[in-house]
């Protein structure tokens, strides 16, 4: 027996007839003669309808694998006992799988992620600090066989990095990664106190959808930018070094600036400081929103920096614990070697619920 799991109630719970019938409007539109007028349109259009494509028929194969198991297990045929306990539970763990997609419904949570890691209070450890987290979401990423660029990257005097700017382009990326919003704490015997003495250190990990160049949500005026280009000053080769290829672009609306060097080409850190720059607008728009809503609610506290999300200690012992979901593990190094799925899940369940 499939322990109660049956095809009907996954249809239902995921709403999978929308998605089917949402399918079948982007198939009528690309269908359309005058389809291919307005190509930005056109390619945003065709990477929604390829993304609900996936998922329709991922869950169309796996209700053929759950409906082939209550097949099996309606024979009653004791000789496949242990085949039928092994497909079901693989067939559980890829529901789990199904049900951590299903959690990731926001307008961009499947769309590609810019994360931006900041040293906080703390040093050279706060900037070794960095270093270390930016090497974990790399690992990360690795493993989830997504694609990663830095964008931009500032080192520290003595080691480590000040701040580093990575795109993460893979489906979803931007849905898991959201989760890891905030400060993060380090708590360990400082590798750069010659009395090795115990430090604590912070840095801010900001994470930001990717957005496309039409999208309505964000506009840009090329006349409310000021762009200046300079020699980069980090590593990258001779021709990084010599010539006048690390960009500055500030939005004078908002006066928000968005630096790029880590690239040879000025039109590509050109491009690069136009795609951070467009999600710092896009945040910007949504948390001026949220605060909105907040205020009308009668429940906005300023966000302020060192009340931080994740504690690591790596002494006087060992533990990871996200303080908004008190979720903990002992596993420090696992962590920092890019396990964070249990942290992620933790966290969208419980946003799930509310």
């Amino acid at each position: 027996m499939l322990r109660g799991i049956r095809p009907t109630n996954l249809w239902c719970i995921f709403d999978l007839e929308a998605k089917k019938s949402h399918l079948a409007q982007l198939e009528n539109q690309i269908a359309a003669a005058d389809f291919w007028d307005e190509p930005a349109r056109a390619q945003q259009v065709m990477k929604t309808l390829n993304t609900l494509r996936d998922e329709v028929e991922s869950w169309r194969s796996f209700d053929r694998r759950i409906q082939d198991a209550l097949e099996l297990a309606g024979l009653g045929d004791e000789g496949l006992r242990a085949d039928l306990e092994a497909e079901t539970a693989a067939i559980e763990a890829e529901l789990n799988k199904h049900s951590f997609a299903a959690m990731l419904s926001g307008r961009y949570d499947a769309e590609d992620a810019l994360l931006a890691i900041h040293a906080g209070a703390g040093g050279t450890d706060s900037q070794d600090w960095t270093a270390m987290l930016e090497r974990m979401y790399l690992r990360w990423a690795e493993g989830r066989g997504y694609k990663t660029e830095i964008l931009d990257s500032t080192e520290g005097e003595e080691a480590g990095i000040k701040s580093v700017t990575i795109a993460v382009n893979g489906r979803y990326a931007y849905g898991y990664l959201r989760s890891e919003k905030g400060v993060h704490r380090l708590v360990r015997l400082s590798p750069f106190d010659a009395n090795h003495r115990r430090h604590t250190s912070f840095a801010l990990v900001e994470v930001l959808p990717q957005v496309t160049m039409d999208d309505a949500e964000v506009l840009i005026d090329p006349g409310d930018l000021h762009i200046d280009v300079f020699r980069s000053s980090g590593a990258g080769g001779q021709n990084v070094q010599k010539n006048a290829t690390a960009v500055r672009v500030t939005h004078l609306p908002t006066g928000i600036v968005v630096t790029c060097q880590n690239e040879r080409s000025q039109l590509q850190n050109r491009e690069n400081a136009m795609r951070v720059l467009r999600a710092r607008l896009l945040e910007l728009k949504q948390a001026e929103q949220e605060k909105e809503i907040a205020i009308l609610k009668g429940e906005y506290t300023k966000a302020e920096w060192g009340s931080q999300i994740r504690s690591y200690v790596l002494h006087p012992y060992q533990m990871v614990k996200d303080h908004r979901t008190d979720y903990e593990t002992g596993n420090a190094q696992a962590v920092l070697d890019g396990d964070l799925d249990v942290f992620m899940d933790a966290y969208l369940q419980q946003s799930f619920k509310k």
